[in-house]
């Protein structure tokens, strides 16, 4: 059987197609695919510059009376009287009384005293006159040098003895009874109270504890590294000031002091050296000093004036890398790498005496995998699809340009 030459002709026609499109696909160019730039990162930046400044070295304590003392009886007896403010807290003035013993029995031995001098002091008088007579009859009867003995000069020189012993004793009896009230020493604020009214008390026995209203004492722990950054008060013409911060009722107040000493012998625990600051009138009892008053036992914060220095240029901490060097960002864009030294560190903020210049900026943001020739973008800078969409709009602009002025022409 035959078949017939016409139904060769389709597979023929497909096996071609297949064959003409392999050769199509493998003869045609693959597309041009783009490569899309990946934007720079953007950074934020802070323009530095130097200028001069004075050191400021950080610190801690508690505010301390300048002056305290516990007061005790010198005397003994019943407390008959005490002041109106004899309480935590009262304040009192230089010799304001605070407590008074009995004086009932003082007076008495004052009285007795008094008149024990003047029973002596006739003695005395008695015994001068009988050494005038006994020298006078010595004089008239014999002749040569009369003896002590005969002109009562022994008996005479008892006589004075008796009458300073007196004397002594009066004065005695006169501050005993003057310690029966009980002064306060100084201007100052009772902290506490340790007896009271109708109670007896011993010679000894405390009374109440002053702190002195006068000066307040501020004891600041600091290393020898914080001592490089402060002028020694016991040299310098003026003393370092000092700025106290703590928060009363909510508020941030400051007080002013200045370090008048430092007590030179260094704490053995924590190996530190304490500066003393000194603030006046703690409890604005003389004039409105500071804008509200430094209790005692109070808890601050300090800042201590320290040396002046030149050329300083500050920048964040958290601006500094770990192997202690910045990245700046010059005016290609492009990340570069600045090793700087660090004077000191101020709270959040590092000074820096070289390694930067006037009108560097240096990057604010935490940066990973930072490399040197980054490409980096700052606020305001264009994205690279917009600088390439306005360089080919002027690429057109021009070109329309040149075809118009060929249709002119």
């Amino acid at each position: 059987m035959k078949f017939p030459k016409r139904a060769f002709i389709p597979p023929l026609i497909i096996v071609g197609a297949i064959a003409l499109s392999i050769l199509a696909s493998m003869s045609a160019e693959p597309p041009k695919t783009r490569e899309k730039d990946k934007p720079a990162v953007m950074v934020e930046v802070s323009d530095v510059n130097s200028r001069d400044l004075t050191f400021i070295v950080d610190s801690q304590g508690t505010v301390e009376p300048k002056h305290s003392t516990m007061l005790v009886a010198e005397v003994s007896g019943q407390i008959v009287d005490v002041a109106e403010n004899y309480n935590a807290g009262g304040f009192f003035q230089k010799g304001d009384m605070l407590v008074k013993v009995d004086p009932s029995d003082y007076k008495v031995a004052v009285q007795q005293a008094r008149a024990a001098l003047l029973q002596a002091q006739s003695e005395l008088e008695q015994e001068k006159a009988r050494a005038r007579v006994a020298e006078e009859e010595w004089a008239a009867f014999k002749d040569g040098k009369a003896p002590e003995l005969g002109l009562r000069k022994p008996q005479l020189a008892s006589a004075v003895a008796a009458v300073e012993s007196a004397e002594a004793n009066l004065a005695k009896a006169e501050r005993d009874l003057e310690r029966t009230t009980i002064k306060a020493p100084f201007d100052s604020i009772l902290k506490s109270k340790e007896a009271d009214l109708g109670q007896f008390v011993s010679t000894g026995s405390q009374i109440a504890m002053l702190y002195d209203t006068r000066s307040a004492e501020v004891r600041l722990p600091l290393s020898d590294l914080d001592m490089t950054y402060i002028l020694d008060p016991a040299t310098a013409d003026k003393k370092p000031l000092v700025q106290l911060e703590s928060v009363v009722s909510g508020e941030a107040i400051t007080w002013q002091g200045r370090m008048v000493r430092t007590e030179g012998v260094l704490d053995e625990s924590s190996r530190v050296i304490y500066g003393v600051v000194e603030v006046k009138d703690p409890y604005n009892l003389a004039d409105e000093t500071h804008p509200a008053p430094l209790r005692y036992g109070r808890f601050v914060q300090a800042k201590i004036e320290g040396k002046p220095a030149t050329d300083i240029i500050e920048i964040p901490t958290y601006a500094l890398n770990p192997d202690g060097s910045v990245w700046v960002v010059p005016k290609n864009r492009e990340l570069e790498k600045r090793h700087v030294e660090v004077v000191r560190t101020q709270g959040n903020t590092s000074l820096i005496s070289s390694g930067l210049e006037n009108g560097d900026k240096v990057v604010l943001t935490q940066l990973k995998n930072a490399l040197p020739g980054m490409k980096v973008r700052l606020p305001g800078d264009p994205l690279p699809e917009q600088m390439e969409t306005a360089a080919k709009a002027d690429d057109k602009g021009e070109k329309q340009a040149g075809d118009s002025e060929n249709v002119g022409g």
